[in-house]
């Protein structure tokens, strides 16, 4: 714990909405990457990510994370996406002003997102398909399991009404909770912290939420950042044959997906112990591989500072 500084922020959007963020870095040493948290759907980051960011802290990284506009300790209604598209404007914004600090310009710098999160950094990817070093993405939400979608005729009466009632909860769904998070201890605490919504989706969200996932189903080869992809094989919330079409589509030249045989959605903090620690053994290992500096750039950076230093004599 004591190696590691947490730091919490609001910042101004440009809608004027107060957004919370809030960081982890390691203590006394340089970070030696940054890590953007992106957080799933009714989640937050600084209590349901905390112990995924602080693993990732201890292990050398910086890790930012941002509540988006509704959820967690943000402002906005609670549960409520007007438009993913100001969501991933909002993460793109936190996230950049972040890396373009003096000190974090020479740094790598990934996106880590967890089922909707999955989406929302694929998404801040896309608008600036070279600036991101790689992407960890947590049975990201390509697309939404059919036995969690309503059928087509439910779908194309809620899309009229959205237009009259955006944010009524009335989408019928299952207790997300229980099919997403294995372990019945974790269920409790997340049904107990406040910070998380536990509503029906509302309307104009649902909408936002197939509609966007409809979208990545469909341009899954516009997907070119390195990533590593994690799905549980029982996930029962997103769709892992669309993670497995999402690994094959893809035209990045980096890439790897893992699929966990007996796991559910909540890969990260919903799962076993034994289970967590096989799943960030993977994304420390992977994270690990893209920031150890190879022979030859070493040789280059000395060869470049010898230059530099013999000039200056």
């Amino acid at each position: 714990m004591e190696n590691v500084t947490y730091e919490e922020e609001f910042i101004v959007n440009s809608r004027g909405l107060k957004l919370f963020t809030c960081s982890w870095v390691p203590k006394n040493d340089e970070p030696k990457a940054l890590v953007f948290l992106c957080h799933g759907y009714a989640m937050e980051c600084s209590i349901t990510m905390e112990s995924s960011a602080r693993r990732l802290a201890e292990e050398g990284y910086g890790v930012y994370g941002i509540d988006y506009e509704g959820h967690g300790k943000s402002s906005g209604l609670q549960g409520y996406v007007s438009s993913f598209d100001k969501v991933v404007d909002d993460c793109s914004s936190f996230f950049t002003s972040i890396t373009e600090k003096n000190e974090n310009r020479e740094k790598k710098r990934y996106l880590m997102g967890e089922s909707m999160g999955g989406a929302v950094a694929l998404l801040v990817h896309r608008k600036q398909p070279d600036y991101w070093d790689g992407a960890i993405l947590v049975a990201p939400m390509c697309k939404i399991a059919e036995d969690m979608r309503p059928n087509p005729l439910t779908i194309s009466f809620l899309t009229k009404l959205c237009k009259i009632i955006p944010t009524w909860k009335i989408i019928p769904t299952q207790d997300i909770i229980d099919i997403a998070f294995k372990v019945p201890e974790i269920r409790k605490q997340i049904r107990e912290n406040r910070y998380c919504y536990k509503g029906r989706p509302r309307l104009k969200t649902g909408h936002e939420l197939l509609r966007i996932s409809s979208e990545l189903e469909h341009k899954l080869d516009e997907i070119s950042v390195p990533f590593l992809l994690l799905h549980g094989e029982d996930d029962r919330v997103t769709d892992r044959l669309v993670s497995k079409q999402l690994y094959d589509e893809a035209v990045s030249d980096d890439k790897t997906l893992k699929m966990y045989p007996g796991m559910w959605h909540g890969l990260l903090y919903g799962e076993t112990p034994e289970n967590i620690d096989i799943v960030f053994s993977d994304i420390i290992d992977w994270l690990e591989k893209r920031n150890v500096k190879s022979e030859l750039e070493k040789k280059y950076e000395n060869d470049h500072l010898g230059g530099l230093e013999s000039k200056q004599q």
